[in-house]
C-alpha cells in the first residue's frame, strides 16, 4: 500500500502538526457559555499530521473516486449528468450568493426577477398554468403535486376520492409519495413493452380514484401511445393526471406533458436541466400544474404586479408550505443559466438527441444483450443481461466488470420486470466517441463472459477496492476508525 493510500490517522505522527491557530482570547468567556455537560473534558483524539500530508492526501483520495467529470455515467433513469462549470461560477457571484431570504423585497428583486423568469419557463415548456419552485427534490416534488391532487378533491367535496393508480413499471418514489400523502396506492398492471395496460385500468377507475401517476416515456424508455386514451377515462372518471418528470428529456422540443393530458408535474431541475445530481443534493424539484389549479400551489409564492415589481406573494387557499422560503435557489439559478444558454431553438434538440443517442448503443448491442423490447426506445432503454448466459454471468458481474475498463456501470436489477435488467442512458450530452468506447467494451465484457468467464465473475480485478461485502457492511457498519481499528486487533 503505498503512503497516502493509508487512512489520515494511519499517517498520524506524535507531535507533529500543520498550522496551529492562535490562542482564542475568549476561550474563558466561552467556558462560561457553553452548559459544563456539553463541554469536552479530554482533547479531541485528532489525527497529527503536517499540511503537505493533509494536502497530499486528500487529493490522493479524490483521484480515485469516479465522478461525472472523469468518465461516462450510463445510469438509466438519472438523466442529466452533465453540470456546466459556467453554471457554478454564476450561481457563486456574491450579488446571489450573500442574498438573504429574510431580506426586504426591494433588496432582492433582480433574484425574484430569476424566480419568476424561471416560473414561466417551466411553464412553457410543460404546457402548465403556473410552478412553484418550492421543493427541494424529485421525491418532495411528488410529494408536493400529490397533495394538490388530493386538495383539489377536498376543496370539492369529494373526500372519498384517496386512491391513487400507479403502474407496477413505476420508479419506487412514485408508491411511497403517495403513502406520505395519505393516499391509497391500486397498482395496474403494464404490457410486455411496460406501457400501461388500459384494459387492466378501466376496472380500476371508479368514484374513489383521485389519479394516476405516470412518467412518459415509460421506465422502459418506450412512449405510452395510448396516453390521450388514458388521459380521457382518468379525466372521465373525476380524476388527475400526474407526471412524474424524472423522464422528461426526451420529450424536450416534441410534446410536452401538459399537451398529453396532465395536469401536475414534477421538473427534476438537477435531472434535466444540469444542475448537480448525486451525494445527497442539493435538489430541486418544481411543481407545475394546470390553469385552475394555480391557487393550490403552497406557499409561498414569488408574483409580479402591474408595475412590474416582484412580490413573495401567500394565498389562502393554498394548500400551505412544504419548505423554507422559497426552495434551494442555487439550484435554481444553475437550470435558469442552463435554459438560457439553450435558448428556445436549442432546447428543442435535448430530445430527439437523448433518443439518438440511446438508439445508437441499443442497436449495436444487441447481438451481445438480450432485448426483451424491440422497437425504438426513447432516452433509455433496458436489457435483460446478457443474451448468451450459459456461463452463469450476472448482470452484476457485467457491472462490476466495467470498473475494469473505467466505465461506471448502468443501473443494474430495475426495473423489476425482468430478472437481469440493465438500464441504459447516455444522455444527450456524450460524444458518439464516448459512446462508441462503451459499445466496444460492453462488446469485449460480453466475449469474456464467453471465454474467459471466471475473469467476470471475479471482477474488479484492477480497482483499489476488490468485491465489497456489501450485506455485512449494511449489517456491521464501521463508522469511525476506533471501530476499524477494534476490527482488527
Amino acid at each position: 500500500m503505498k503512503y497516502y493510500d493509508k487512512l489520515i490517522f494511519e499517517l498520524s505522527r506524535e507531535g507533529r502538526k500543520g498550522y496551529e491557530l492562535p490562542a482564542n482570547e475568549f476561550a474563558e468567556a466561552v467556558k462560561y457559555e457553553i452548559p459544563g455537560n456539553l463541554l469536552r473534558q479530554e482533547s479531541a483524539d485528532l489525527p497529527e499530521v503536517s499540511e503537505l500530508d493533509v494536502v497530499r492526501h486528500y487529493t490522493n483520495l479524490s483521484t480515485k473516486n469516479f465522478g461525472v467529470d472523469t468518465g461516462f455515467y450510463p445510469l438509466g433513469s438519472c438523466t442529466m449528468k452533465y453540470n456546466p462549470k459556467i453554471n457554478e461560477e454564476i450561481a457563486a457571484l456574491p450579488q446571489f450568493a450573500a442574498i438573504h431570504p429574510l431580506q426586504s423585497e426591494d433588496t432582492v428583486q433582480g433574484a425574484l426577477e430569476l424566480y419568476f423568469n424561471l416560473q414561466r419557463a417551466l411553464s412553457e415548456i410543460a404546457g402548465l398554468g403556473e410552478f412553484t419552485l418550492n421543493p427541494f427534490a424529485g421525491a418532495h416534488g411528488e410529494l408536493t403535486g400529490l397533495m394538490v391532487m388530493r386538495a383539489y378533491h377536498e376543496q370539492n367535496g369529494d373526500c372519498k376520492r384517496r386512491k391513487v393508480i400507479v403502474p407496477n413499471s413505476a420508479h419506487g418514489t412514485n408508491p411511497a409519495s403517495a403513502m406520505v400523502a395519505g393516499l391509497e396506492v391500486v397498482e395496474v398492471k403494464s404490457k410486455p413493452n411496460g406501457s400501461v395496460d388500459v384494459e387492466d385500468l378501466k376496472p380500476l377507475l371508479n368514484d374513489e380514484v383521485a389519479g394516476i401517476m405516470m412518467t412518459n416515456p415509460n421506465t422502459l424508455g418506450m412512449f405510452e401511445t395510448e396516453i390521450l386514451e388514458i388521459a380521457r377515462l382518468v379525466h372521465d372518471a373525476g380524476g388527475l393526471l400526474y407526471y412524474d418528470g424524472a423522464n422528461l428529456n426526451p420529450l424536450l422540443g416534441k410534446v410536452r406533458p401538459g399537451d398529453m393530458g396532465f395536469d401536475i408535474m414534477h421538473i427534476n431541475l438537477h435531472k434535466t436541466f444540469s444542475t448537480p445530481h448525486g451525494g445527497g443534493g442539493p435538489g430541486s424539484g418544481p411543481v407545475g400544474v394546470r390553469k385552475g389549479l394555480e391557487h393550490l400551489l403552497p406557499n409561498p409564492r414569488v408574483t409580479r404586479d402591474e408595475n412590474g415589481k416582484f412580490h413573495i406573494s401567500e394565498s389562502k387557499d393554498s394548500l400551505g408550505s412544504i419548505s423554507a422560503f422559497c426552495g434551494n435557489f442555487g439550484v435554481m439559478l444553475k437550470a435558469y443559466a442552463y435554459i438560457l444558454s439553450l435558448g428556445k431553438e436549442n432546447i428543442k434538440m435535448v430530445g430527439p438527441m437523448a433518443t439518438l443517442n440511446a438508439n445508437y448503443i441499443k442497436e449495436n448491442l444487441k447481438d451481445d444483450y438480450l432485448l426483451p423490447i424491440e422497437g425504438v426506445c426513447k432516452h433509455e432503454f433496458v436489457f435483460d443481461g446478457l443474451k448468451d448466459k450459459s456461463t452463469g454471468v450476472t448482470t452484476l458481474n457485467v457491472a462490476k466488470r466495467l470498473l475494469d475498463y473505467g466505465f461506471h456501470a448502468p443501473t443494474i436489477y430495475f426495473p423489476l420486470l425482468f430478472h437481469e435488467s440493465m438500464m441504459i442512458e447516455p444522455t444527450e450530452t456524450e460524444s458518439i466517441e464516448t459512446l462508441d468506447e462503451f459499445i466496444e467494451v460492453m462488446h469485449k465484457v460480453a466475449q469474456e463472459a464467453r471465454e474467459t468467464p471466471e475473469d467476470v465473475k471475479n471482477a474488479p480485478l484492477s480497482t483499489l477496492v476488490r468485491k465489497l461485502d456489501e450485506t455485512g457492511a449494511a449489517k456491521h457498519p464501521i463508522l469511525n476508525y476506533k471501530a476499524l481499528k477494534a476490527q482488527q486487533a
